[in-house]
């Protein structure tokens, strides 16, 4: 059974609303670098591992929220914010206390939650974590802030204790959230790519963890690809390639005959070739291949 308590508010204390996988990575966290830590989550079972080390388990929202100025909340998204921020008694206990939401959204719903919380006399920042939770509370998690740079100063020192990389992006509050749409864009490709090599190699009898040791090796080649894309879409400079949209897309349609081949599925390099195709009848074949940009900039 688990015995709630309620935590003096003091300068070192903060609340963690939710505790899934990730928000009780950050409680631990905070309990690690000894913060006076008060939880809440609606499954109040989740919190016993935590109170037994010492945390302090809020009966209500309402009594969670008065225990500390800083309230992390990382839910499920922001509707699920904005729902326990409805519940009666909570709006009003808002004023001068500071929400660090660590929900995933949108850029839109980052600047809606950003506006209310000022409405209601509450500083807002919004964040996103770009790290497993295992990873949390060490040099290996990095975790990008936007909203107030003054409010961020203010609280540095305990976001500082949930990642060993606390990147503080801009103030327009939804800037955090775009750049993790845009993490999150290139993780997807990245996550079926890889499963469709893995696949071709289960296919052909070659052992998948080869596969993805031969990835780890190269991965800083990837990491320079990356920053080099970044660099020629930026400055809309896609002339003397080290290898064109014309090569790479004869790759990815060869890529297609050899699922065909196989019997597996071509929906990765088909769709992936499409893009290609439809950037080469554009007129970009010769360009760099990042150029493949210029076609997906417009909605087909």
């Amino acid at each position: 059974m688990i015995t709630s308590k309620i935590n003096t508010m003091t300068s070192k204390s903060v609340t963690v609303i939710g505790l899934g996988a990730m928000g009780s990575a950050l409680a631990n966290a905070m309990l690690a670098k000894q913060f006076k830590v008060t939880v809440w989550n609606r499954n109040k079972s989740k919190a016993a591992s935590l109170a037994a080390k010492g945390a302090f388990v809020a009966e209500s929202i309402t009594d969670a929220i008065k225990a500390s100025q800083l309230l992390l909340v990382c839910v499920s998204d922001y509707k699920a914010t904005i729902k326990i921020f409805a519940e009666a008694g909570v709006k009003e206990l808002l004023a001068g206390r500071t929400i660090v939401q660590l929900s995933t959204g949108t850029p839109k719903e980052a600047r809606e939650l950003d506006a209310w919380a000022k409405q209601n006399g509450a500083n807002c920042l919004n964040g996103d974590i770009l790290a497993w939770p295992r990873q949390i509370g060490t040099n290996e998690a990095t975790i990008t802030i936007s909203g107030d740079n003054e409010i961020f100063s203010q609280h540095v020192t305990e976001l500082q204790g949930l990642a060993g990389n606390i990147n503080f992006v801009g103030e327009e509050p939804g800037t955090s959230a775009v750049l993790f749409s845009a993490v999150m864009a290139y993780l997807a490709g990245n996550w079926i790519g890889f499963c469709h090599g893995a696949l071709i190699c289960e296919n052909e009898g070659f052992r998948p963890d080869a596969f993805g040791e031969l990835i780890h090796n190269i991965s800083p080649i990837l990491a320079t690809e990356s920053k080099h894309m970044g660099q020629v879409i930026q400055n809309n400079k896609f002339t003397d390639p080290e290898s064109t949209i014309n090569t790479t897309g004869l790759d990815l349609h060869l890529l297609v005959q050899q699922a065909e081949e196989a019997g597996i599925s071509k929906e990765l390099p088909q769709f992936a070739a499409n893009i290609f195709q439809r950037a080469i009848d554009a007129g970009f074949g010769q360009e760099e291949h990042a150029a493949i940009i210029k076609v997906m900039r417009s909605a087909s």
